[in-house]
């Protein structure tokens, strides 16, 4: 029977007799260690995923212990660090426990109280993982959120691009319509991040005012019986950032905001010291910030500052597959608030939901579940240019929604759809043709 490894400790000494002393004697106090004598080398691997605990020396060439910590500080808080430093690097070695360092000891530390703060450490970073654990199996118990929700091509492949995105801690631009989720989104980027137990603050760029800007962002200071007002950028100090709407923020506070998202500090009003700023910063916009820089509508630094990952939230109209599914979800969080019964779905509901455009996404759509709910629909409504749809509109919509309800049924394979509906093959495929529609978004 294989026994359980020890406590995972991951030492790094440039020193090699010293490293193969601390080596062995950890191991005989049953961890498990990895040794490192290039420190550069010990930062592979090393981020909120590490189960175990860092020991490092302070006085290494290339780079320092201190540095080594900060570089760690910034990939997951809560990864334990100890450093080992000399009498001369105490100053320095408190200083490093003020941002973030888990703890130190000066050389020659006893190894009892070697092997003490390492138990300390392992212990905390394992509740840490367990921790993490019981909150990711939650939120993947949890429903997806309806604007998440879909089986379609698209929304798996956004899916997929939030988790990842999410998990390395990446800024994102995040592009698409209005009403198709670009705030949940963010939310999603935020709860699955690294940083999720730090605020997630939001900015609403449109409504801003120059005027009160730089109270919003760095607080105000104390006055009479009123205290030290926090601001924005404080409140999302080791959290995320949320600037919603970037692409409507006035001209004039473009240049005021890069310049304070990218200082790394911040001087709060009343206080007698600048404060560090570690921010990770995620945006949306409806407008491509590129084309209105270049229209000189929109400063480019900033699009630079903002744009290194971007990420697109389809319409709905480009996922139409999903729409029936995604009404009957809002009609039954609908009908279930607002204490109805489900109302049936009429051959005019079904009509509407296929050949109406859309253009208002998901919160439209939200909107006509709550109107159908409270029975209140009776006749398709007009279309986003304005005018209602003609019945060849709707004849269209509709036969389009029963060939991807078939496709649907049939895991994408066609031929299984065309005997569902008893269509021949050319009739089949003319109608795939002319809707837009392609089987194999409907497999997997």
């Amino acid at each position: 029977m294989t026994e359980d490894p020890g406590p995972l400790v991951r030492l790094i000494d440039d020193d090699e007799d010293l490293l193969t002393a601390q080596v062995q004697s950890l191991r005989r106090a049953g961890f498990t260690v990895e040794p490192f004598a290039d420190p550069r080398a010990a930062l592979e691997g090393l981020g909120a995923d590490y189960p175990g605990v860092v020991l490092s020396d302070v006085r290494m060439p290339g780079i320092d212990g201190f540095e080594l910590q900060r570089e760690l500080q910034g990939r997951d808080p809560d990864l334990p660090v100890i450093l080992l430093t000399g009498h001369g690097d105490v100053p320095m070695a408190v200083a490093a426990l003020k941002g973030g360092a888990w703890d130190f000891l000066t050389k020659p530390a006893a190894r009892d109280d070697l092997i003490a703060a390492l138990r300390r450490a392992t212990a905390a970073r394992a509740l840490v993982m367990e921790n993490r654990a019981l909150k990711r199996a939650a939120r993947e118990a949890a429903p997806v959120d309806p604007f998440l929700a879909g089986d379609s091509a698209a929304m798996r492949s956004l899916r997929g691009a939030v988790a990842r995105l999410a998990e390395a801690g990446a800024e994102v631009l995040i592009l698409g319509p209005t009403g198709c989720g670009k705030t949940p989104v963010a939310e999603a980027l935020h709860r699955d991040s690294p940083r999720r137990a730090r605020a997630l603050v939001t900015i609403d760029c449109p409504t801003l005012d120059p005027a009160r800007f730089e109270v919003e962002m760095t607080g105000s200071a104390a006055t009479g019986q009123v205290g030290r007002v926090q601001g924005r950028l404080e409140a999302a100090h080791r959290g995320t950032l949320y600037l919603s709407g970037i692409d409507r923020l006035a001209p004039s506070l473009q240049p005021r905001l890069l310049a304070m998202i990218e200082a790394g500090e911040i001087w709060p009003p009343g206080t007698a010291a600048p404060r560090p700023l570690d921010l990770r910063v995620l945006a949306s916009a409806r407008e491509d910030l590129g084309r209105m820089a270049q229209e000189r509508r929109f400063l480019p630094d900033l699009h630079y500052r903002l744009s290194g990952v971007v990420l697109s939230v389809p319409p709905l109209a480009a996922r139409r597959e999903d729409l029936p599914a995604l009404f009957r979800r809002f009609l039954v969080e609908a009908c279930q608030r607002l204490s109805l019964p489900l109302p049936e779905m009429t051959v005019a509901i079904k009509a509407r939901l296929a050949g109406h455009g859309w253009p208002g996404n998901l919160r439209e759509l939200r909107q006509f579940a709550e109107v159908v709910a409270l029975g209140l629909s009776s006749a398709p409504e007009a279309t986003a240019s304005g005018e209602a749809p003609g019945l060849s509109d709707l004849v269209a919509g509709y036969e389009a929604e029963l060939i991807r309800e078939a496709l649907r049924l049939a895991g994408g394979h066609a031929t299984q759809a065309m005997e569902r509906l008893r269509l021949p093959r050319k009739t089949f495929y003319d109608k795939l043709a002319r809707h837009g529609i392609r089987a194999s978004d409907f497999r997997g």
